[in-house]
Order: C-alpha cells, then structure tokens, then sequence
C-alpha cells in the first residue's frame, strides 16, 4: 500500500544503501547450494544481524514457497551447517544453526508467518510507488519515462534492499519497544522497594511505639503520683487574724 508521505528516491540515492547493493549483486551470483563452509560464512557475513532478520533470506527461499517446501530446504541447510558435521568450527556453526533454526520457527509459525508476508508485500508496494513516482518526475520534466527498475533483476533487488530495510526497522522498534517496556518495569521495581521500605519503617515505628506504651504510662502514673504527694507537704501560708485594739 502506497504511504504518500515517503521520499520515492531516497532508498536509491541514500549512500548507505551503495555498499548494500554491491552484497545485494555477489549473493544473487552464488549458487543457492553451497558447502557447509559457504553456508555458515553467508549467514556470519558483516551485517549478517540484518540480512538474516529476514527468514525467506536465511533460508534462501522465496516468499511463496509452499511451506512443505520450505521444510526441506530448512532440513538440507541444517545439516549443512550443524555443529557435528563442523566441528573444526563449532563456535560459528552453532551460530550458524541457531540462526537456521529460528528463520524456520519464524516461518512455520502462521502469525509470524504472516507478519513476515505482510512486510515484503509492503516492501514491493512501497517500490512499486517509488518507481511510478519516479516515472511521473521524468515525464514532468520532458525526460524519457525509462527507469533502471524496468529491468527485472534492478527491480528485483530494489525490492529485496526495501525489504531488508523494513525488517530492521521493525527489530529497532522491537528493541525500543523492549528498551521502554524495561525501563518502566525497573521504574515500578524502585516505586515497589521504596513503598516496601516505607512500610517497613512504619511498622517497625509503630512496633516501637506500642513496645513503649507501658514504659510510658509507667512513667506518666508515677509522675503524677510525686506530683500529688509534693503537694501534700506544701503548707499553705495564713495571715494572723486581725485583732482590733482596745482602748
């Protein structure tokens, strides 16, 4: 579905992307069945944390391959690249399987399945939208309507760039979302401990307080016990009758 408020040219002219192309063409040349060497060095390449968000892309296969399919090529790369068949290079094939392993959980799963679909059918629009805005920009300006995208295999990978490009965007938003989510549970931890210690030096003066009550009662009785005997031994002063005199 076409978002009217995207730049149709800056996937193109962006430079990031012009390193990304030039992996883009080196893979599309590589034969889809490789040796269990090749295989764990396609999935460990730089930027393979990007590459292989896609599943389709980790197990080499197009987005429409029936599902029973899919299983036996999963299958086929799993024991290419599982750590008994390399163990002169365990490390890696165990990261290499694992990664095999979770494009196959993500792809076998109908929701995440459908997730995955939806963002490589929105890849292919938002090319789709670049290219024929791109066409109206060149007819606009008297130009030649041809686009390098007429050629399959330059659509081919434009589609295939924009795909990857969303799937990192979602995992970003994944993170910030988790980074946010978080955050906010060690926020309500503090909240928790700090209203956990309040109560607890309540209690703990509320304990105090009624331990003392007695000492404190004890002491009020025996101060007005003094009081009143003190009292007592105070003598009252009288003046002497007056005597009138007699004459």
């Amino acid at each position: 579905m076409a978002n009217k408020s995207m730049d149709p040219e800056s996937p193109m002219k962006n430079d990031k992307f012009e390193k990304f192309y030039t992996e883009v063409k080196e893979i599309e040349k590589r034969d889809s069945v490789l040796t269990s060497k090749q295989q764990i060095d396609r999935l460990l390449r730089p930027g393979a944390s990007y590459f292989n968000l896609n599943p389709y892309e980790v197990l080499q296969l197009d987005h429409d391959t029936p599902l029973d399919e899919a299983k036996k090529k999963y299958k086929r790369l799993s024991i290419l690249v599982h750590p008994d068949k390399n163990q002169d290079d365990l490390e890696r094939a165990n990261n290499a399987f694992e990664t095999v392993n979770r494009a196959w959980r993500t792809i076998d799963n109908d929701e995440s399945r459908k997730k995955c679909l939806e963002i490589i059918q929105e890849a292919k629009d938002m090319t789709e939208f670049m290219v024929v805005e791109k066409r109206k920009k060149l007819k606009k300006e008297g130009k030649d309507s041809k686009v390098e995208e007429d050629d399959p295999a330059v659509m081919k990978r434009s589609i295939y760039v924009q795909t990857c490009k969303l799937f990192a965007d979602l995992e970003r938003k994944r993170k910030d979302h988790e980074a946010r989510e978080l955050q906010e549970r060690k926020r309500k931890r503090e909240q928790e401990i700090d209203e956990e210690q309040k109560a607890t030096v309540s209690k703990e003066w509320q304990k105090n307080f009624d331990e003392s009550r007695e000492s404190r009662v004890n002491s009020w009785k025996a101060f007005q016990e003094s009081t009143k005997k003190s009292s007592k031994k105070i003598k009252i002063f009288k003046p002497p009758k007056h005597k009138a005199e007699s004459r």
